[in-house]
């Protein structure tokens, strides 16, 4: 049995294709946001200068990873406050353990839990199928009330939904249950 798309995420995905521009596509993506039951996947605020993590990195030792920049950490709480000016509930964060990630989904939303599933792909190709299908799981599942938010890394969220991602930008997805979802917009909070 296929899954039905709602009269609004169609609206929002109509409007998103045929609106020129971020700006004036985003209030039709807030507004299916409020309407509950999404999943946001964001990419992980701006960081100091650099690609991937410096040779040594390790998970247990920030110091040793590419961080949030003051401009990112301006970002996520940014990012937060439209949020909640919005009346958009969040029932629930996940986050890659990447420091950059942890650090942008507590400024922006509070408290956040660990998926490794979020994990950085960007040359880790060897994880990428089974970090696809674990993503694929929880996106697609179908959600009542508030939405659930996804803060992970470029290369993770574009294994994913195809989708290439600046710093801090969102893209919206509505699950279609069995593992499936509909890539929706995206969406950028600061700036708007």
């Amino acid at each position: 049995m296929r899954g039905r798309v709602s009269v609004a995420a169609v609206g929002a995905l109509l409007t998103v294709l045929l609106v020129p521009g971020v700006a004036l596509a985003s209030e039709p993506l807030w507004a299916l946001l409020k309407s509950g039951g999404q999943v946001v996947l964001m990419r992980h605020a701006v960081t100091t200068p650099g690609v991937g993590d410096p040779p040594g990195m390790r998970l247990d030792d920030c110091d040793t990873q590419r961080n949030l920049s003051d401009e990112g950490r301006r970002d996520a709480r940014q990012i937060g406050l439209a949020f909640r000016a919005r009346g958009v509930a969040v029932d629930r964060v996940l986050t890659s353990p990447w420091c950059r990630c942890v650090e942008t989904a507590r400024l922006a939303f509070g408290a956040a839990d660990s998926a490794p599933a979020l994990s950085n792909l960007y040359g880790r190709s060897e994880n990428r199928t089974p970090q696809v299908r674990e993503m694929q799981a929880l996106v697609g599942e179908r959600r009542a009330g508030g939405n659930l938010v996804l803060v992970s890394h470029g290369s993770t969220i574009l294994a994913l939904t195809g989708v290439s991602l600046d710093s801090g930008e969102m893209v919206v997805v509505t699950p279609q249950g069995a593992g499936r979802f509909v890539v929706i917009g995206r969406l950028r909070a600061h700036g708007t």
